[in-house]
């Protein structure tokens, strides 16, 4: 049986359309959601992915202001994948970002992915930022990441991701 690390909260990370994104009511459907789950804004996290953010930046950097404002904490997907990363850590109101799971699989794997790794968590620290390790699936991973003192892990050692249900808040115990 595995040790499982303590868990101080749980956030529910909802991914981000560039569609919903565009949505002209996306801050009023969010408050009412959090209004019928009982959430707080503080509960939850909208990801959106680089390439989400290349199509209308201007325009992201905005929403990002906006959803911000409503007390929500914002992070990017899949970071390190895009042509632009450190850009958008530079101009978005994001509180964290999300190590892509390509770079955590080979870290026990190869010295390069481990040392992306060692300076992917080293920049959000010095950045005052949150970062997410994408795609933990062994003990081996999970290892590594807390030796190179990383924060947070996202992955299927810990539990599979949870499908929307309408109206229903989902629960579960770790």
């Amino acid at each position: 049986r595995s040790k499982m690390p303590i868990i101080d909260a749980i956030v529910m990370a909802i991914n981000l359309s560039a569609t919903q994104l565009l949505d002209p009511y996306l801050e009023e459907t969010i408050l009412g959601a959090l209004a019928r789950t009982g959430l707080s804004a503080t509960d939850i996290e909208l990801e959106i992915t680089e390439s989400v953010l290349i199509q209308d930046p201007e325009h992201t950097v905005e929403r990002f202001v906006a959803l911000r404002n409503l007390g929500l904490r914002l992070s990017i997907d899949d970071f390190g994948t895009g042509y632009s990363s450190l850009n958008y850590l530079r101009v978005l109101p994001v509180q964290a970002f999300k190590l892509d799971r390509s770079f955590v699989d080979g870290m026990d794997k190869d010295e390069t992915s481990l040392e992306i790794c060692r300076s992917a968590i080293r920049l959000a620290k010095n950045l005052k930022l949150d970062i997410v390790a994408e795609g933990v699936e062994t003990e081996e991973q999970a290892r590594l990441l807390r030796e190179l003192d990383c924060p947070i892990f996202q992955g299927y050692l810990f539990g599979r991701p949870l499908g929307a249900v309408s109206g229903e808040v989902q629960q579960f115990h770790v």
